[in-house]
């Protein structure tokens, strides 16, 4: 099996509808064995600037992981059809074994 971690913005939108949303919308569309998504309480990116938006007054977006799990075709292939549509985050697979 192959799980691939999608990492987002929270608040970043697919047209009119929430990314993490369309996103969760395309995996159930494309039959995924099962997918979970979490916000994330801090973070940080390429440019190593400390997002922290659960505290007071912070402005900063909350970081969001969708991650998903199915056999490596079908995750390669959803993964590809997401490439299509929306082409920001950053991805990231690895092989898991189930239990």
């Amino acid at each position: 099996m192959l799980q691939a971690q999608i990492f987002i913005d929270k608040d970043e939108l697919k047209g009119v509808k929430p990314l993490h949303e369309f996103i969760m919308n395309l995996l159930i569309d494309n039959g995924i064995a099962g997918a979970t998504s979490v916000m994330g309480y801090s973070g940080f990116g390429r440019h190593h600037r400390l997002k922290q938006p659960s505290r007071l007054f912070s402005f900063d977006e909350a970081s969001m992981l969708i991650t998903f799990v199915d056999s490596e075709e079908k995750v390669k292939t959803t993964l590809s059809v997401l490439r299509e549509q929306y082409r920001g985050g950053f991805i990231i697979t690895h092989r898991v074994d189930l239990w």
